[in-house]
């Protein structure tokens, strides 16, 4: 079973569309979701689907040098910023409207 599984490792193709598929899902989770945590977490799925395309690319380019794998830590740091400030903005806007529903909250007015 195990020499099975080493004769057939995943190519190129594989990958990327393994990396459409989660930026797909991303995506549609994003258009298609009212609460704002919920939209976050679409656009934490969007970010690692291209974190993964760099590290995808880096491995099957042909130079020796890891700069798919800087950028997609670069991506994840970016990722865990973009975090912290939408889940601060989503508590403070909770606070003062209670609730994470977009619609409620068309207006910056208090």
């Amino acid at each position: 079973m195990i020499e099975l599984l080493a004769r057939h490792s995943p190519g190129l193709p594989e990958w990327l569309t393994l990396c459409v598929v989660l930026y797909s899902i991303g995506l549609y989770g994003l258009l298609t979701r009212r609460n704002a945590i919920a939209m976050l977490m679409a656009v934490e799925i969007m970010l690692n689907a291209a974190a993964l395309n760099f590290v995808v690319f880096d491995r099957f380019s042909t130079n020796q040098q890891a700069d798919g794998q800087v950028m997609a830590l670069f991506v994840i740091v970016m990722a865990a910023a973009e975090i912290v400030v939408g889940m601060a903005i989503v508590v403070a806007l909770y606070r003062m409207r209670g609730t994470v529903d977009i619609n409620q909250m068309n207006s910056m007015r208090g």
